[in-house]
């Protein structure tokens, strides 16, 4: 196995060493909770005060919350901030009957009011991957989204979507310790660079304890993924060319220069369906998981974005 198949394999269970940041930045811990949606209790983490501007970090397809305490912590000081898992995803409860946009849609409008964002002045959402399209449409239904910053959250020609890459449903593997799924775990697509301590934190908290079956004539005890691999069965893959445009919010793009899901073809693409004075900004050295391969300078564009946009662009509209 190479490094991009299984990039903690080198350390079998250690945690690699993290930079002083890193290290202050998981220090700020949020504040765990839950809140309900049409049934399902969803997971919900929170830093700032109550008051300030508000913050909504939303994760992709398998990811969860936690994907964000690293990143969210260095808003926490002039925001309310907040990070949820979808349903089906993270410690938020599975749905029985699948998953489908519009109940995502619903999550992220509920997270609005269960974290205390809106103060009055609007809501900015940052979402990764798949969870750019609930928020795009969630941008259409809540008048208390004032902007939206997606990050590589592709949006290709219908043609080309039987070519994104996705896992099969089978069942979640058990493994006996906790050290021996660390050494498995793997990004789809591969990330880049060598930030191994980011994927150490978003691997261990990505792993739940399974118990054994109490009669010893079943499954095993051990560790799981905590994502329900249903999730892979309603994979977004929708025609989404209409969401930008129908947002009633401005938008920005922050793109992986090296992605693997937008490259120059879909670039080019996605920028006839955003409106002309949409921001997209690359990252270089960073692939689709940007807040993984290049944290910092994710960070800085976020802040540079919070400060001057929307705003000026809504002087200048």
């Amino acid at each position: 196995m190479t490094l991009t198949d299984a990039p903690l394999a080198a350390f079998k269970g250690e945690r690699p060493p993290a930079p002083d940041w890193f290290v202050a930045a998981l220090a700020q811990a949020p504040e765990r909770s839950f809140f309900m949606c049409d049934g399902a209790a969803i997971e919900l983490l929170t830093w700032g005060k109550v008051g300030k501007p508000g913050l909504l970090f939303l994760h992709g397809n398998g990811a969860h919350a936690d994907w964000w305490s690293f990143i969210a912590p260095f808003f926490a000081d002039t925001h309310r901030c907040a990070a949820m898992s979808w349903s089906g995803m993270g410690l938020s409860d599975r749905r029985s009957g699948g998953y489908e946009m519009a109940q995502h849609t619903a999550e992220a409008v509920a997270a609005i009011d269960a974290a205390g964002l809106d103060n009055g002045s609007g809501v900015m959402v940052v979402a990764h991957s798949a969870g750019g399209y609930p928020a795009l449409l969630a941008g259409q239904i809540s008048d208390r989204i004032k902007g939206i910053i997606s990050l590589d959250s592709a949006i290709v020609p219908r043609e080309m979507t039987a070519d994104l890459p996705g896992p099969g449903v089978r069942p979640n593997r058990i493994y006996a310790t906790q050290a021996e799924a660390l050494v498995r775990y793997r990004f789809m697509p591969a990330t880049i660079g060598d930030q191994f301590y980011a994927v150490d934190h978003i691997a261990r908290t990505s792993l739940v304890p399974v118990e054994p079956d109490a009669d010893g004539k079943g499954a095993p005890g051990g560790w799981q993924w905590s994502f329900d691999p249903e999730i892979y069965r309603h994979l977004h893959r929708d025609d989404f060319s209409g969401l930008p445009r129908a947002a009633q919010c401005p938008l920005a793009l922050i793109l992986g220069e090296d992605s693997d899901l937008i490259g120059d073809a879909v670039r080019t693409y996605m920028r006839g369906l955003y409106p002309d004075d949409a921001p997209f900004i690359p990252i270089p050295q960073a692939g689709h998981h940007i807040m993984v391969d290049q944290p910092l300078a994710l960070v800085g564009i976020l802040r540079t974005l919070l400060i001057t946009w929307p705003a000026r662009a809504a002087q200048t509209a």
